[in-house]
């Protein structure tokens, strides 16, 4: 993959953060990774092993001590970080609704930033409801606390894809659901990733979701990619004597 082809692109990137009176902690050390246009990539490894840190990194929510970070081939550093954001989607657990605005408001809110006219906007919020099988009628009104946990997480996704941007990013996006509406979930977004092609990187805890909702895994450890690859891939031998223990402990586990 050259970087003209890679959507998002992390060069030697390492991210310390300081302690007072401490040596500083380093989350993310020399991290090289590519996800090309189109794909989906999911971020899987032990709590405090870099990925959230990762994928923040990705639209400037943190910014690299050292190294490159690069969007469709354009350095992030260089760019306005609030019209970054807005050229991507970000879904954390639960949602992150407001609780103060309706489901409505909260999917429309940010192309209401951007000036969208209402009608424009009520349009759109329609679809995307409907996208995620919600009903505009029944659940357009309602407010976050009336909804369940895995229609508040419908609605992050409809936020997210508002103004249908290029790439998404998911910080543990269903890692706060029941097991049985977190499994109809995933058959739901894989679907929907697949549908509308955008480029993914999710983070998640659980390998089994990550090979389930990302074309390729990055299995990360003490803020190191430790491999990258495949289901079959990781299936296979693993160099890597980490990447064999975290296989052999999931396989244990399931």
């Amino acid at each position: 993959m050259t970087e003209r082809t890679a959507a998002i692109r992390l060069e030697r990137v390492r991210r310390e953060f300081a302690r007072e009176g401490a040596e500083s902690v380093v989350a993310v050390r020399d991290l090289d990774l590519e996800v090309a246009r189109g794909e989906a990539v999911a971020l899987v490894g032990p709590s405090g092993c870099g990925k959230t840190t990762t994928l923040r990194l990705v639209n400037r929510l943190e910014e690299p001590t050292s190294g490159r970070v690069l969007v469709d081939g354009v350095e992030t550093a260089t760019v306005d970080p609030v019209a970054l954001r807005r050229g991507m989607g970000y879904v954390i657990q639960s949602g992150g609704l407001f609780p103060h605005l309706t489901v409505a408001r909260n999917i429309g809110l940010v192309a209401e930033l951007e000036g969208w006219d209402e009608a424009r906007r009520s349009e759109r919020v329609r679809e995307l409801l409907e996208l995620v099988h919600l009903s505009p009628e029944e659940h357009g009104g309602r407010w976050p606390s009336e909804l369940s946990g895995g229609q508040r997480q419908r609605v992050g996704v409809a936020r997210a894809l508002m103004l249908d941007p290029p790439i998404l990013l998911l910080d543990e996006p269903f890692g706060a659901l029941d097991p049985v509406t977190r499994g109809s979930l995933h058959s739901e977004f894989a679907d929907l990733v697949s549908k509308l092609g955008k480029t993914l990187v999710v983070v998640t805890h659980d390998l089994g979701e990550a090979f389930l909702l990302g074309d390729r895994v990055a299995l990360m450890m003490a803020g190191e990619v430790v491999q990258v690859g495949t289901r079959e891939e990781f299936e296979a031998e693993s160099a890597d004597p980490r990447a064999r223990d975290f296989m052999e402990e999931h396989l244990r586990a399931t």
